[in-house]
């Protein structure tokens, strides 16, 4: 198993402008909807996915890794936890562009709905990059500007609550952004297709548009779920041999044994053939 190394702990600003709380919005009938639907996408994807060390960002009260089976999970989060959080997995405040630990120590790293509430989603990217190993796996969630709940953010503007005071960033962008970087896409999913509506009996009655939406507008969904895969080039110095050895007379062609007995004596083929070779 390999180890997690933690570099110095950098200390949180205090001036940097915290993301919203989602707790409270996860507990109303919408956001139970949007957590059940992606809870359940990422359990099918996280459970192939091997390795040693696994790192969650974001949703710190949600055990998103809870399908995978990594000996170790990491949370990170830059609040303390509350008594409600999952407690099998270890917890490290840090905040994401700072990530406190060694360069190419994590084999697994999922970003819960980060990059919208980030002022530098570029350096939260690199951050990812860094701390994977080569052949290691990201998984990014985020929400959809093109779709219903990307109408209802523009609406709400700065005054609304989580998720609606978010930057939203389409997978396409964010996909771009991965293979800059050395990523390879692997898959990437679209869900939550109702209208961004808040009573149960609303969310029952247009359900049946993720089983039209599926089908007919599948990048129109309020969320999506990427995974890309860290590649490294690899390179081999060739270097020259030295030692080789130097071909035997007997190797050389019947013309270059002509010249190499050009002092007098006799070469093989004049003495297969019985005639003697003169000095010119």
């Amino acid at each position: 198993m390999r180890a997690v190394t933690l570099v110095t702990p950098i200390a949180l600003n205090p001036e940097s402008t915290s993301p919203p709380d989602p707790r409270a919005w996860l507990q109303t009938p919408l956001g139970g909807y949007f957590a059940a639907w992606e809870q359940a996408r990422l359990d099918a994807m996280l459970a192939d996915i091997f390795g040693y060390n696994a790192l969650q960002i974001g949703l710190a009260d949600i055990d998103l890794l809870r399908a995978n089976r990594m000996p170790l999970h990491i949370c990170t989060a830059r609040a303390p936890w509350p008594d409600s959080s999952p407690a099998r997995t270890a917890r490290v405040l840090a905040e994401e562009t700072a990530l406190p630990f060694a360069s190419a120590s994590l084999d697994l790293v999922v970003l819960a709905h980060v990059l919208e509430f980030s002022a530098s989603p570029h350096h939260v990217l690199r951050e990812v990059e860094r701390v994977l190993v080569p052949e290691g796996s990201v998984v990014v969630c985020g929400f959809n500007p093109y779709s219903l709940w990307g109408c209802r953010r523009r609406r709400a503007g700065a005054r609304g609550q989580w998720p609606w005071r978010g930057q939203y960033l389409s997978a396409s962008r964010v996909r771009d952004w991965l293979l800059l970087l050395g990523f390879e896409m692997q898959s990437s999913q679209f869900g939550c297709y109702v209208p961004a509506v808040n009573r149960p009996e609303w969310l029952a009655r247009w359900k049946w548009l993720d089983r039209i939406g599926r089908r007919c507008w599948p990048v129109c969904g309020a969320a999506w779920i990427m995974h890309g895969i860290k590649r490294v080039a690899g390179a081999r110095l060739i270097q020259p041999n030295w030692r080789e050895k130097r071909a035997h007379a007997e190797n050389l062609s019947p013309v270059a044994r002509r010249l190499n007995d050009f002092g007098g004596s006799v070469s093989k083929t004049h003495k297969e053939t019985g005639e003697k070779w003169k000095r010119p």
